[in-house]
This record gives structure tokens, sequence and C-alpha cells, in this order.
């Protein structure tokens, strides 16, 4: 009760300083009485969706809503207080040099109405971008392309291409002819293989009954590899028994083989291509944060050092703690899990989200020891139900032999 408190005073002094603004720019009462409605609609709403929930589900529709209803209320909010409070300090201190100042008559100066709606103004932008995140957004799949130069790949893979797809999330799914659009996109970059880093759902197993039929249809030449992801375990749901647990548990590996996946439990396949070879490893979760149920060892097991390997692990964090230095050598690396957190900006030039500030690694190719990995934005969304500036990726990388 007393965090619920501190939310509530928390999130209604947002409304409240948000709101001087609004009452400077406009004195419509219908207006300033909507504001008000509006505002404590949404968070009566979240707290009644988050209350109520037994954790029994994980994340309905119904939850993301609320979430995302709360965010596009205060996330605008917030920008304006940061121009208002600018002014405020400002004020202050002009106060302050009258109060001292012999020659001049001490008042504190009333807000200007112009900085009122450049604050406004300026929250138009982000309650413009999340409205566009939650409607359009979260299905505005972009592919990714990248060419990749090794030393030691093999003669016969050079120019091999690997779709790398991530955080599939299942659950969130509320547009079928969208899924079917990204489907057809996979299938479009004709990749030798494709390979999915894990999370196939939020939690629960039947979650993914609805998109049984649309992912059967992804195709690659030499197959299609998986692994699982943190979401994959029902770590985040209240289980009445443990056997209720283990039982969604197996029935969401049993997922991969019927859309057509291989899933690789801390083990590993190779691939092979006019008498050479490349191994794909893949291990279960492991993450600094999150459940380590990750083998590395294990799933390496089959292979040679001086194989070429492509490592499949769905927390790029494992890559930091035990791969990039690993004497194995683990060529290229594939990830996913902080989906960019599904909010940021990535322009020519500049990439940032506040996810960078939890991991290191959280987007895209980085490289270190002369080693790769890839960090998959992520297919689905989850919680927020929609994506601002960090898109729906599919990553197409080509192997090359430098």
């Amino acid at each position: 009760m007393i965090r619920w408190l501190i939310l509530v005073v928390f999130l209604l002094f947002i409304d409240f300083y948000a709101f001087q603004s609004l009452k400077i720019i406009s004195k419509n009462k219908i207006i300033l009485i909507l504001y008000w409605i509006i505002s404590i609609g949404i968070l009566a709403n979240f707290i009644l969706k988050l209350t109520s929930f037994n954790g029994s589900k994980g994340f309905t529709h119904g939850i993301m809503l609320a979430i995302g209803l709360l965010i596009l209320s205060v996330i605008p909010k917030i920008t304006a207080i940061i121009i208002l409070f600018s002014e405020d300090v400002f004020r202050m201190i002009k106060t302050s040099i009258s109060f001292f100042s012999p020659t001049t008559t001490t008042h504190f100066p009333a807000r200007r109405e112009f900085v009122a709606k450049i604050a406004l103004g300026l929250a138009a932008i982000p309650f413009a971008s999340i409205i566009y995140g939650m409607a359009k957004g979260k299905y505005n799949f972009k592919v990714i392309k990248h060419t990749l130069f090794f030393d030691d790949l093999p003669d016969a893979f050079d120019g091999f291409n690997i779709t790398h797809i991530s955080d599939i999330h299942s659950g969130s799914f509320d547009d079928e002819n969208k899924i079917d659009y990204a489907i057809n996109l996979i299938n479009e970059q004709a990749s030798d293989v494709i390979l999915f880093t894990g999370d196939i759902v939020n939690n629960m197993a039947d979650e993914m009954n609805p998109w049984i039929d649309h992912f059967k249809k992804l195709n690659a030449p030499f197959g299609k590899f998986s692994v699982l992801g943190n979401h994959d375990y029902g770590e985040y749901v209240r289980w009445k028994t443990v056997q209720e647990k283990e039982s969604n548990f197996q029935a969401i590996k049993e997922i991969h083989p019927k859309i057509g996946f291989n899933l690789l439990l801390n083990d590993s396949v190779y691939l092979e291509k006019e008498n050479q070879k490349i191994a794909i490893i893949g291990v279960e979760n492991w993450g600094t944060r999150f459940k380590k149920a990750g083998d590395l060892e294990k799933a390496s097991q089959k292979i040679k050092k001086e194989d070429f390997k492509i490592l499949l692990s769905h927390d790029p964090s494992h890559w930091n703690a035990e791969v990039k230095n690993n004497d194995n050598n683990y060529q290229l690396t594939l990830s996913g899990h902080t989906h960019g957190m599904q909010f940021g900006i990535e322009i020519p030039g500049f990439k940032w989200s506040p996810v960078q500030y939890v991991y290191k690694q959280w987007a895209g190719i980085y490289k270190e020891f002369n080693r790769y990995i890839n960090v998959n934005r992520g297919f689905g969304f989850l919680a927020f139900p929609g994506r601002v500036g960090i898109w729906p990726e599919i990553t197409v990388i080509t192997l090359k032999k430098k």
C-alpha cells in the first residue's frame, strides 16, 4: 500500500505540474475539467488492472493497454515539466536577486505564456510518437543487413546468409495480417538458414497456438534453429503447482518442432556444404540478471576449437561474461532480449535508448577481440504495446571470407 501511495502521489504531482501550463494557455473550463477526468481515469485504470493482476496469466492485452495509456499520459507531461521547471528555476533566481537589490521591487514574476506554449508544443512530440508507436510502430518491421568478414570462415560458406530473429512474444500479437506480412518478409530474404534466439511466448505455451500455422511457413534450405529465452521458462507466472509450471515449459519446448525449428538445449549441430562445415551452438538462457540455465561447455562438447562457430544465446550479457574471452573462439554470437527497450532514437550517426545503461551491447553489431555479437531488437513487443524509434527487426547477416 505504501508503494502504491507513493506512486499515486508522484503521478498526481506530475499531473498538477503539467496542468499549470495548460491553465495559462486555456481558460476553457471544459478543457481543464477533461484534463483531470482523462488523467485520473488513466491512472485509475492502471491501478485497477495491476492490483487485480494475480500473476496467473502474465501480461494480458488489457494490462499492456493500461501500461501504454499511462506512458502516453505521463511521458509528454514530464517533457513539459522539464521546460516549466527550468523556467521556475530562472524565476527563483530572478526573485532572489530582486530581494537583495535595493533598486529592484521584490516580486515573483508570473509564468510567461510563451514558455507554457513551448512546453506544450514539445510535449506534443512524444505524445504523437507514442500514439504512432502503439498504433503502427509495433509492426513497423525493418530488415537490417550486415556483412561480416572472417579469416577462418570455410571457403564453401563465403557468402552464406543468415536470417536472425528474436523475441517473438506471441502472446502480445493482435494483428494477423501484420504477422503474415512479417513472415513473408523473412522468407523474401531467401537466407540459407534461419536462427531464432528465444522468447517465443510471454509466459504461457497456449499464447502461440493461434500463430503456429503462420510461423510454419518460414523456410530455409539449411534449416531453422532456435534456443530458449528467459520468458520461455514460466518464471513470471504464479503457478498453482510445480507440475503445472513444468507442463507449460514442456509445451513451450514442443512448439519449436511444430513450427519446424530444431530447438538446441545446450547442444550443437553442424551445417555442411561442399564437404566443409560450420557449427551452430545453442545454449539455454544465461543472463546476469535472469535465469541461468545455459551451459556453454556442455553445448560445445561435440565441436572442435578450430571449427567456425555461431552461438545462439538469448541474453547479450552472456557474451560479456563467458563468451567473448573464451578460448574456444566463438566467432559470431546472436542474441536478443533487450528489445532496444522498444523506445529510443536511431538516426545515422546516433543511437540511444535507456536500455544502454543496463546492457553494454543492446542493439546491432558489436566487435571485440575479433569476435562479433549481433543483438536483435526483437520481432515482437512486451508490456508496452508499441515501439517508438526502435522498430521490430529482421536481421540478415552475410558471412564473408576475409
